[in-house]
């Protein structure tokens, strides 16, 4: 199994630098001495302000639930996908691709790379994985879904949150360009009432990008909890904050 994801050391872009061009494979983890942890993120359309929380991609509609034209044997690389509508050139690569109904259904796999869906084609192209394909599957009936990597095409956390939250900027990052994402450790985010040393914070629902108090106003909210506070500084300040994304 390729795994590049998981690289150590040997890094060419520092964690202090945006890049213009990709210099590691998306989700590259970095540990820094201090204890720090860090994953190599590619920005969206939007340029991103430094210490504010990012979220990975809004999931597309266009490459849910789809099904194939054609069976796929058993130790595949390769298969036709027929998406529901526009999916621009490697929109996934380097994302995933779950069997998600039927046959297979369960299994995840990597995707290497892939065409661009577009009428012309009728929206059907070869998927390339990155890992052969584990249980064979059946025409029509086994199901797929793409999904990016988490820290591919991440956009500032909107108030009302439309998927997880990737990480956070330690600089301005320029739209489309390359950056290291902080996902684990001491951290300056922008906050968004009174926190508390200490005590858990989640995503703000009222400022984009920056981090409230687990239970600002007195009632249950559902929005993700990135970390606890290390470091208070008053609302609109940037506190310290010991960073927890999950899933690093």
């Amino acid at each position: 199994m390729d795994t590049k994801p998981l690289k150590i050391g040997g890094f060419s872009q520092g964690i202090y630098e945006e890049s213009s061009t990709q210099k590691e494979t998306i989700g590259s983890r970095r540990f820094t001495e201090d204890g720090r942890v860090f994953a190599y993120a590619k920005n969206g359309a939007v340029a991103l302000a430094a210490a504010k929380i990012t979220q990975s991609a809004v999931p597309d509609t266009n490459a849910h639930d789809e099904a194939m034209p054609g069976a796929v044997a058993l130790g595949a690389t390769n298969l036709s996908v027929t998406f529901g509508g526009a999916i621009a050139q490697d929109a996934y690569k380097d994302g995933f691709m779950h069997v998600n109904d039927g046959t297979g259904e369960g299994h995840i796999y990597r995707v290497k790379g892939h065409p661009a869906a577009t009428a012309a084609n009728s929206y059907t192209v070869t998927v390339q994985l990155h890992e052969p394909i584990r249980v064979a599957l059946v025409i029509t009936t086994s199901l797929v879904t793409f999904t990016k990597h988490p820290q591919d095409a991440v956009i500032v956390y909107p108030t009302t949150g439309t998927s997880v939250p990737a990480g956070v900027p330690l600089i301005p990052v320029t739209a489309a360009y390359y950056f290291w994402n902080q996902v684990k450790g001491p951290c300056p985010i922008l906050t968004d009432g009174t926190v508390v040393i200490g005590q858990h914070v989640r995503v703000s629902d009222g400022t984009a990008g920056a981090v409230e108090p687990l239970d600002r106003d007195g009632t249950a909210e559902d929005e993700a909890a990135v970390g606890t506070v290390l470091q208070v500084n008053v609302t609109t300040d940037y506190s310290i904050i010991m960073l927890d994304i999950p899933g690093y």
